[in-house]
């Protein structure tokens, strides 16, 4: 097997089958985001790029327990289509397509799968449906544990006004997000536009802000994902498992 490598289309099929014959990575992540429109300074990956981030940092810190599927690159984004460059997604199929990367993990033989969103649009169509899905899947495969978080819902309010000079969070290319891109990302980040364009929040953003947040979501959703894999964050247990 690939020297601990987590990103499953990184693996080969030998690998993976390999992995799940050894008793490894009976836990998936998989990411979500969006491509669209980040005010004038940021690149239109940012979501899924920081997503994706997350779940491999968080799956490396449980190797080799927890496996990340390919991201769901495109995300629905209607409300941003009047800016171009926001590649969207309708609903119904955007929902079709997850259900399917979820269904095809579980019959792999994962037993616990993590949906880690990383844009706000994402979030109402999976609340809307996840409740269905997880019945399903447990007449289907009675062990599985399906859950949904935004990963900045992980990061505790305290900790994020600690280090946020607005207090606000995550926003929308708001000081949070400008301040994770520029630790993680610093190339996605246009300075000379920041200075320009109206909204000045932004200018609030520090790369050491970003690094501590970034951190934290990494921290909270590892021990989110030990907990799932733990079963003390089982979802008869808990019903609010979508932010």
């Amino acid at each position: 097997m690939a020297e601990r490598e987590v990103m499953m289309d990184r693996l080969t099929r030998r690998e993976f089958r390999e992995g799940l014959e050894a008793g490894h990575f009976q836990t998936a992540i998989i990411p979500t985001g969006a491509n669209e429109q980040h005010l004038e300074h940021i690149t239109t990956g940012h979501d899924i790029r920081h997503s994706t981030h997350i779940a491999r940092e968080a799956a490396m810190n449980l190797y080799p327990q927890v496996a990340v599927t390919v991201p769901m690159n495109v995300g629905i984004s209607e409300h941003h289509m009047v800016h171009k460059g926001t590649i969207t997604a309708k609903p119904g199929s955007w929902l079709a397509v997850l259900f399917d990367a979820v269904e095809s993990v579980i019959r792999h033989g994962c037993k616990n799968v993590l949906i880690l969103n990383g844009h706000g649009g994402n979030v109402a169509p999976v609340k809307g449906i996840l409740g269905q899905w997880q019945l399903y899947f447990k007449l289907q495969a009675p062990n599985t544990n399906l859950h949904f978080y935004s990963y900045w819902d992980l990061i505790p309010e305290a900790f994020a006004s600690q280090h946020l000079k607005t207090k606000r969070y995550p926003g929308h290319a708001q000081e949070f997000e400008t301040a994770t891109a520029l630790a993680l990302f610093p190339d996605s980040v246009r300075h000379d536009a920041m200075q320009d364009q109206d909204d000045k929040e932004p200018l609030e953003a520090t790369a050491e802000a970003g690094q501590a947040l970034v951190d934290e979501a990494i921290r909270q959703v590892t021990a989110y994902v030990e907990r799932m894999i733990g079963g003390s964050s089982r979802q008869d247990q808990k019903a609010e498992f979508h932010p």
